[in-house]
């Protein structure tokens, strides 16, 4: 396997644009990306698109017919949350092969007001178990985590609450991000209860947005940069075998394995990360991520929230763009614009919420039931 270059990434503002569509959204990141990295539309030999809604509407040829048809391989990709993350591993694939020496990821999503709800159980009311064997309702399924770790561990709903009153104050320095506000934390928790311990400034909002990244091979990547990011390891797990339990998702193993996978791969540990962008879809999932990628020890993550070990300037800063809770979660977009971030952050191009000396970054998105994505991007 080649290492491979990310050369050219960009990413649109996350909200709703109710007049565009998402081939446009996909493709004004995209040509920023292409910008950023100094080559067109010609130089790209291959193109994958993330996109879970649209997805059976071939959005990635649809892009290349916005911005320049030039007859490449063209693949749609969807993989529930972890749909943009999935593509550019698929991108980053295509070029350590050896197939490929440019290619280009994209992922976008037009979501609007839609819901993260996920699977209710469909079909004959009789037969349906949702609400009567636990949940299938993401705010459900999220609440209902936080609560075990509540019962296994003394983890208090403070202690969620201030992910959120971290992640919103950090939003303040990323203009990239739906929402830029301070959220107190007698804010977080007098707000309304969606599903407890969450309340809904521990909730991630749906939009609409895109990213894009360009990876190049080693010796393509001269050709356009004397200062690229390096893809250290890209993984890609889903859920292995286990007893089912019908009333309690399992959130946490997919993570564990991908995250053992990707610091094997990279020969790193997670000592060794500068900062972290994780899949904050609920407060509760980022304090639980903690210690499913190893940041802290089983049971010790409200006390790394505590100590404000996560935040900008503390020992290991996790979501420095706001997170899900502040910039919005349109699926297919999420996984692409957090290498995105890890990036900006590597070259010192961050702004006002830039990680000094980053020289390591780990991205993570967790498809639930399907699949999780590990990233591992350094300079």
């Amino acid at each position: 396997m080649r290492d491979v270059a990310v050369v050219g990434v960009n990413m649109i503002k996350f909200g709703r644009y109710p007049d565009k569509d998402v081939v446009r959204l996909a493709s004004e990141a995209t040509i920023g990306a292409l910008k950023d990295a100094g080559c067109t539309i010609n130089d790209v030999e291959i193109l994958v698109s993330g996109n879970l809604y649209q997805s059976n509407a071939m959005v990635g040829q649809r892009i290349m017919k916005e911005i320049g048809a030039t007859g490449i391989p063209v693949i749609n990709v969807a993989n529930a949350c972890a749909t943009g993350s999935t593509a550019f591993r698929d991108a980053w694939m295509s070029v350590a092969s050896g197939a490929y020496d440019v290619a280009l990821a994209v992922g976008s999503e037009q979501m609007g007001k839609m819901g993260l709800l996920g699977g209710g159980g469909g079909g004959d009311r009789a037969y349906r178990t949702e609400g009567v064997m636990g949940t299938g309702i993401m705010p459900g399924v999220f609440g209902q985590a936080g609560v075990e770790h509540m019962r296994k561990y003394g983890t208090t709903q403070e202690q969620f609450a201030k992910v959120a009153v971290k992640n919103h104050h950090h939003s303040m320095g990323n203009p990239y991000a739906q929402y830029q506000k301070e959220t107190p934390l007698e804010d977080v928790l007098n707000a309304r209860p969606v599903a407890w311990p969450n309340t809904l400034f521990m909730c991630c909002p749906t939009g609409d947005g895109g990213a894009a990244a360009v990876l190049m091979s080693a010796e393509k990547a001269k050709q356009y940069t004397t200062n690229p990011a390096w893809v250290a390891a890209s993984v890609l797990t889903s859920d292995p075998y286990q007893e089912r339990n019908p009333t309690m998702t399992d959130i946490n193993t997919v993570t564990r394995i991908a995250a053992k996978e990707a610091y094997e791969t990279a020969g790193l540990g997670p000592e060794d990360l500068s900062q972290v962008e994780l899949h904050d879809c609920f407060a509760t999932a980022e304090l639980l991520h903690y210690e499913n990628l190893g940041l802290c020890g089983d049971g010790e993550a409200g006390q790394l929230i505590d100590e404000g070990a996560t935040a900008i300037g503390g020992r290991i800063p996790v979501n420095a763009s706001g997170g899900l809770l502040s910039k919005g979660h349109p699926l297919g977009a999420t996984g692409v614009a957090n290498i995105v971030e890890l990036v900006w952050h590597l070259r010192g191009e961050a702004g006002d919420r830039q990680v000094e000396n980053s020289k390591v970054g780990l991205a993570h998105v967790i498809g639930l039931g399907s699949a999780c994505t590990i990233n591992i991007i350094k300079k």
